[in-house]
């Protein structure tokens, strides 16, 4: 068979193309110039930025710059297609610019840096990269006062408004070059924090914590701010030395493993030391405890029993002797809310349960009992709100982690027992500190100066021996130990409701909470979840859960992109392992997160 070849007179080549104006936006010029190619439909992106480039006839590397699209606010980066396939025509408005742009980055530290960051790959990469180009330490600034503070469930819901797409660009978000913006940790899971690897890491989240405690962008009482500032202090201190003792000396690593090792765990079989653990054998606790249930115009009266935690369960009797038989009740602690109730100064060691049920929550609080040693209390405290915390995610107290959940508490209390140290009355004589700085405004106006100082280096003789790196994962460890940690909150209204919610997202679940009183009132976990999907024609979010339960809410606060973005990063996260050579799964992010606007 004969090949046959088509030939084009020229005249047929200039009816079967078009002129396309193009804007350069070359670094070396003020202004923008117009260049105008000769196309055709079946010339591919690259070839465009070919003829643009010679016709521009600069000699300097255009490796850098791509196409954007100004009407489609898109950038054309498949080369290989062609202007036909991509739907470019004669009037397009295309503008041929670096992807790399300056932009300014306003840190957890609150100071703002200069970064050439990319506009062209999705906010995911991003960020990415700029964490890789973020490796320095941060410095305590002391201004406070003209900064927002939120002072409601409603004001912290419109903090989480203006979180980007992570599935689009910055130049698609309309991001300008030089533009600031925040760079803040998003998602409250954290693996496990290595001073070896993660010094960056762990200063940048140190300075989130600070920051949401001096702006009470989370609540805490004042004993706890107290702790906050006095780690506050001597990290400040320490980060202005020359001295910065080392964390990861071996000695102090053979502190703590014997801390762990040593720590009194009051199970069935006495002391864990003395014994190999049977993993078959699930550990439980027994003690005597009192319990209180809020009920309307009843007095808070507590109400002793003989306390059995099995499993994720706590089953309580009128007497040790009873335990054998029938219990009072038993209470289910999978997926419940689980709030310290504590006030060391004031011998008050309480635990707070919210307990989901099918028309709400279950209140319920739990006070340790009045024993003869003063140390037992902390000791009893600690154990059965670790074990709380643990059957809360559904582990038992066989878990890994539970000596080291109890260990922590008890850290976190001996910084709460404040000493007065004979230190303090001499340290106040050369005070080298600013205490406003320390704590938040609203804590600052109830104290004057030197009284506020006098509390904070009594506070902070619990904590003047930590190297650095240990004090701030103190303080983070202590912003995590914070009932409301890692909700991120929204005002949504809720399928056939006729007011309006807070909605609080978390890394394990869902909590609908009254936007008026705070209170809780139902709890949705993410592992007893079925499906989520999103209408996006009336921006809808459905839900559906185990026991056919569903729920469908429309976000009043953001666009329900944002909250959709964030319950699809959580279950994206929980699918990681601890891993450090694990590879970032970037598609099954996007798959669990991208939606299908």
């Amino acid at each position: 068979t004969p090949a046959f070849a088509t030939m084009l007179s020229s005249s047929d080549f200039a009816s079967a193309s078009w002129e396309l104006v193009i804007q350069v936006d070359h670094p070396n010029e003020e202004e923008q110039k117009d260049v105008t190619l000769r196309v055709s439909g079946d010339l591919h992106i690259g070839g465009v930025m070919l003829k643009l480039v010679e016709q521009i006839n600069i000699a300097q590397d255009w490796s850098d710059f791509a196409l954007w699209w100004e009407q489609k606010h898109c950038w054309l980066l498949k080369t290989h297609w062609t202007l036909d396939k991509c739907g470019v025509q004669a009037d397009a408005k295309l503008l041929f610019t670096p992807q790399h742009k300056m932009l300014r980055l306003r840190l957890p530290n609150v100071k703002t840096v200069r970064l050439r960051v990319s506009f062209s790959a999705v906010v995911f990469r991003a960020v990415s990269d700029i964490c890789r180009a973020l490796n320095y330490t941060f410095m305590s600034p002391e201004a406070l006062a003209d900064m927002y503070q939120p002072r409601s469930l409603v004001d912290k819901a419109k903090l989480n408004a203006g979180w980007l797409d992570s599935s689009r660009s910055l130049m698609e978000q309309g991001i300008q070059e030089d533009e600031q913006l925040l760079l803040r940790f998003k998602y409250y899971t954290f693996f496990d924090l290595n001073p070896k690897y993660d010094a960056v890491r762990i200063n940048q989240l140190y300075e989130q914590a600070r920051w949401a405690i001096l702006l009470e962008e989370i609540d805490c009482t004042e004993e706890e701010m107290l702790i906050f500032a006095a780690l506050q202090y001597h990290i400040s201190k320490l980060s202005l030395s020359t001295e910065i003792q080392d964390f990861t000396n071996e000695s102090e690593v053979d502190e703590v493993e014997a801390a762990l090792s040593n720590l009194e765990v009051t199970l069935e079989g006495g002391k864990a030391d003395n014994t190999l653990e049977d993993i078959t054998d699930i550990p439980k606790l027994a003690d005597n405890l009192r319990l209180f249930r809020p009920k309307k115009l009843i007095l808070k009266a507590f109400k002793q029993y003989w306390f059995v935690f099995k499993d994720t369960s706590i089953a309580y009797f009128k007497n040790k002797e009873l335990e054998q038989g029938e219990p009072v009740e038993k209470l289910n602690l999978r997926g419940c809310e689980v709030v310290p109730d504590v006030n060391v100064a004031g011998r008050k060691f309480g635990i707070k349960l919210l307990i989901p049920v099918a028309d709400g929550m279950n209140e319920v609080y739990l006070r340790c009992d009045h024993v003869s040693k003063a140390t037992k209390m902390e000791s009893q405290y600690a154990q059965w709100m670790a074990a709380c915390i643990l059957a809360s995610k559904g582990k038992t107290m066989a878990d890994s982690s539970y000596q080291p959940e109890v260990l922590n508490i008890l850290s976190f209390l001996r910084m709460k027992n404040r000493n007065s140290a004979s230190q303090v009355a001499s340290g106040l004589e050369n005070m080298d500190m600013n205490p406003e700085c320390f704590v938040s405004p609203r804590c600052a106006k109830k104290h004057k100066s030197k009284q506020l100082a006098a509390r904070i280096l009594e506070a902070h003789q619990n904590v003047a021996q930590m190297p650095l790196v240990e004090a701030k994962l103190q303080f983070i460890q202590a912003w995590q130990s914070l009932p409301e940690f890692g909700l991120t909150y929204y005002l949504v209204r809720f399928k056939g409701s006729k007011k309006d919610d807070i909605l609080g997202v978390s890394y394990n679940r869902l909590i609908r909470i009254d936007a008026a009183t705070g209170i809780p009132i139902t709890t949705w976990r993410f592992t007893n979840m079925k499906q989520w999907n999103v209408n996006w024609e009336i921006r809808q979010v459905a839900i559906e859960f185990d026991q056919n339960v569903s729920i469908a809410f429309t976000c009043l606060s953001a666009d329900c992109k944002v909250v959709h973005e964030y319950i699809g990063g959580y279950i994206f996260l929980s699918t990681r392992s601890k891993d450090q050579n694990e590879t970032l799964d970037e598609d099954l992010f996007h798959k669990l997160t991208g939606g299908q606007e």
